[in-house]
């Protein structure tokens, strides 16, 4: 989990300068769709704006390995400029990006905030020099407002003190129309990097969504499992359902619970999916294993072969995991041949995957 945190002056119409503790870059474009020019080269952000939230994907999820490794699409749903997962190290700051990162401390110092806002004002100003400890001490002193027990239960999170984390995050899930109101005030963004599942990262900002999802990643951390579900059912809540709160709940469900109940809340969850993204077409998987746990095999290898009808820009490591579901379902059809055909596909192309050589008896 990285944290990030910006102080955005603007340029011009559509052009922002976004100042942080590793220099300086300057974004150009629209709200939802921005090309980002820095020390860490070229990036583009996609996203729907007013949710606070998006999504990239370079994962691996539950057992199925490395799927999205190398892929660059985002799952958008909220706009922000930030290091993506796996991006190098910031060369040494050029002079006008150390002088960037100056510029963002001292507007901070000249914050003038009432006494009640001060600690809040002290970890923001503590966060841009890169002292988090400092930062999370402040924040501490903050938490009676929504935005200091944000980024109070944020940071408690990447330090592992968990009991910290939820309480904050609770308070700050509590006060959700209070969330940003303050680091809009400054003038200041702040975006987390955070993985809700085991491959999904989400970069999530001070918003209901954000403290939602930050919340269930800390019960999932304490192996809260019914209160990590809770927190993704209640984001359902607010708005359209995004297909990685999907994924998430899915993923939660399939791994803890086999009972027929949670498969057939699989199912619904995914009514209507269509296979428009990795992130989609892993989703599906999960349709397709609660399908087989229901006994209706058919389905099942319908789901999965129309999900591989699509291969282009799907990574190999999710096509492995599909074809291998649907070798199993072909194996409860009784359809030895077909089956035992896609295992030995499989096993070609990783002989260590799944128990595929098992099956084979190799």
């Amino acid at each position: 989990m990285g944290f990030r945190f910006f102080k955005r002056i603007g340029l011009a119409k559509g052009v922002t300068l976004n100042l942080s503790k590793s220099g300086g870059s300057v974004s150009v474009g629209p709200q939802g769709a921005r090309l980002t020019l820095g020390p860490q080269g070229a990036r583009i952000s996609l996203g729907i704006p007013g949710t606070g939230l998006y999504y990239t994907t370079n994962f691996s999820l539950g057992k199925i390995g490395k799927m999205f490794g190398g892929s660059s699409e985002a799952e958008a749903t909220g706009t922000a400029q930030t290091q993506a997962p796996g991006e190098t190290q910031a060369a040494a700051p050029t002079p006008a990006e150390t002088e960037n990162a100056q510029a963002t401390k001292e507007t901070l110092t000249q914050l003038n905030v009432p006494d009640d806002q001060k600690a809040l004002a002290e970890g923001c100003k503590a966060l841009a020099e890169g002292n988090e400890d400092a930062a999370f001490s402040h924040f501490q002193n903050a938490t009676h407002l929504a935005d200091g027990a944000f980024l109070a239960g944020v940071l408690a999170l990447k330090k592992e003190r968990l009991d910290d984390a939820v309480k904050y995050l609770t308070i700050a899930a509590n006060e959700e129309n209070e969330l940003g109101r303050y680091l809009a005030n400054y003038g200041v963004d702040a975006t987390l990097s955070l993985p809700i599942t085991e491959g999904v990262t989400a970069h999530i900002t001070p918003t209901a969504q954000g403290a939602l999802l930050a919340l269930a990643e800390a019960y999932q951390a304490q192996k809260k499992i019914p209160e990590a579900i809770a927190c993704l059912e209640r984001l359902q809540q607010h708005g359209p359902v995004d297909v990685v709160v999907k994924l998430s709940l899915a993923e939660l469900w399939a791994e803890n619970y086999s009972d027929k109940e949670t498969l057939q809340k699989v199912v619904k969850l995914t009514e209507g999916v269509e296979n428009e993204s990795a992130a989609h077409a892993a989703l599906l998987l999960y349709k397709a294993q609660a399908l087989r746990g229901l006994g209706l095999l058919d389905g099942a290898a319908d789901v999965l072969t129309a999900t591989l009808r699509r291969q282009k820009d799907r990574p190999d490591e999710l096509l492995r995991a599909l074809r291998y579901e649907r070798a199993v379902v072909y194996e409860d059809q009784g359809q030895t041949k077909k089956a035992r055909t896609e295992f030995e596909k499989i096993y070609a192309e990783d002989p260590n995957y799944e128990d595929v050589a098992t099956r084979l008896k190799v």
